[in-house]
């Protein structure tokens, strides 16, 4: 199903509630798959939190996580752990091409009994549980972040806990931090110093209760709706002014873009200021590369020269994000050139109307590129691809005002 999108009101304002972040939501349901006296409130509603909530209840001898790349990485080193059980982990054909290796490497270090049944390097894989009894390994921290959290999740229940020496660069380092912390409320002890993470064995946890903050990427639409508005008020629930989540730095950057946040008991409202465009707009991203696409488009809406770095993960992702930017800012008039790691789009004078947005199977390319619907009217493709993280997304937008047909 594709969707029409417009919208007619020189006003945007209105209140959106979001559901708990989908990396906080994971990160603690392999957490409390190891540790049942976890209990958790406000998850995730995204469909990649219930597929992964799923394949850790299911006891069937293969399970495909379809896109869930995150599933597929936890799920990875979970089963691994886990003495006794056989399990064959598969996904779409695009996930098919999403390199593993790193973390299976890292995992045989540990004595983990993985193989892989079709391409070297890439699900699926047929993974045999054993007791893991060595307690350190070194993994490739320039890759994905996902692969040292996946490791860190199921650090405590190892006998000896776990020594994780990263090997160069870390990227995406506020993820791990992430995992870091939501450990840490859980009652179990880790550190993070230099290029070494230790989290110690855990052999009783009390029962603890850990509340999901809303998800920042999902705020980050909103942020790029307010910024290419000409008024905005939008208030955003339930987040914290101290998050763990590395995309709360939005706020920090569409400061810069004319959107300022109030934080207001357990909420954000996002307003639009007035504020003088920068020549160009330049970011280093390694730190929050999900805020790419948004803030490409946000710049493209409003005529701004746009470099950004640090994207080298997003050749990996749902697609290859940065040639799908490309193709689709092209589209609307666009002069965008990428390299392995960059984005870099030229100041553009106009928009064309009435473009139908590609999605390649990418929940990101669809909530990213809605936002340009503020200014011109458009239509997503297979507009259904939002519930990979954000379900509710089209019914929130007609809250607050926008028009969303349905095309067959």
């Amino acid at each position: 199903m594709d969707v029409q999108l417009s919208f007619s009101s020189e006003n945007l304002i209105g209140d959106v509630q979001i559901t708990g972040s989908k990396s906080e939501s994971n990160r603690l349901l392999i957490l409390q798959a190891l540790f049942p006296q976890i209990s958790i409130s406000n998850l995730s509603n995204s469909d990649d939190t219930r597929v992964l909530e799923k394949a850790l209840r299911s006891r069937e001898g293969e399970i495909d996580v379809h896109h869930a790349g995150t599933a597929m990485r936890f799920l990875t080193a979970y089963f691994a752990s886990k003495e006794g059980r056989e399990v064959v982990l598969t996904g779409s054909d695009r996930m098919q091409e999403r390199p593993i290796k790193v973390l299976v490497h890292a995992l045989r270090q540990l004595g983990a009994d993985i193989t892989y049944l079709k391409k070297e390097g890439f699900p699926p894989l047929k993974v045999v549980g054993k007791k893991l009894s060595l307690n350190e390994v070194t993994v490739e921290a320039n890759i994905s972040s996902q692969y040292i959290s996946a490791l860190m999740l199921i650090a405590p229940s190892l006998p000896g806990g776990l020594v994780i020496n990263l090997d160069g660069k870390v990227t995406s380092e506020p993820y791990i931090q992430m995992s870091l912390k939501l450990l840490e409320i859980c009652g179990i002890k880790g550190k993070y110093e230099e290029n070494q993470i230790t989290i110690e064995a855990a052999n009783d946890l009390p029962p603890v209760e850990v509340n999901v903050e809303s998800d920042w990427s999902s705020a980050s639409y909103f942020y790029s709706m307010a910024a290419l508005s000409r008024e905005a008020k939008i208030s955003l629930s339930s987040f914290r002014e101290f998050s763990y989540q590395g995309d709360r730095a939005v706020a920090g950057i569409y400061r810069q873009l004319g959107v300022e946040t109030e934080f207001e008991e357990g909420r954000i409202i996002l307003r639009k200021v007035p504020f003088k465009k920068p020549r160009s707009f330049e970011l280093d991203l390694a730190d929050s590369p999900d805020l790419a696409q948004t803030i490409a488009v946000t710049c493209f809406g409003l005529g701004l020269r746009c470099d950004l770095t640090g994207l080298h993960t997003l050749r990996i992702k749902e697609t290859d994000r940065l040639q799908a930017l490309k193709n689709e800012l092209t589209k609307l008039g666009g002069q965008v050139e990428i390299t392995a790691d960059s984005f870099h789009l030229q100041a553009s004078k106009g928009i064309k109307s009435g473009t139908k947005i590609e999605t390649y199977n990418d929940h990101r390319m669809a909530l990213a590129f809605a936002a340009l619907s503020v200014i011109t009217p458009l239509e997503i493709a297979d507009a259904e691809v939002v519930s990979k993280s954000f379900p509710g997304f089209w019914e929130d937008l007609e809250k607050l005002g926008f028009s969303v047909k349905n095309v067959e």
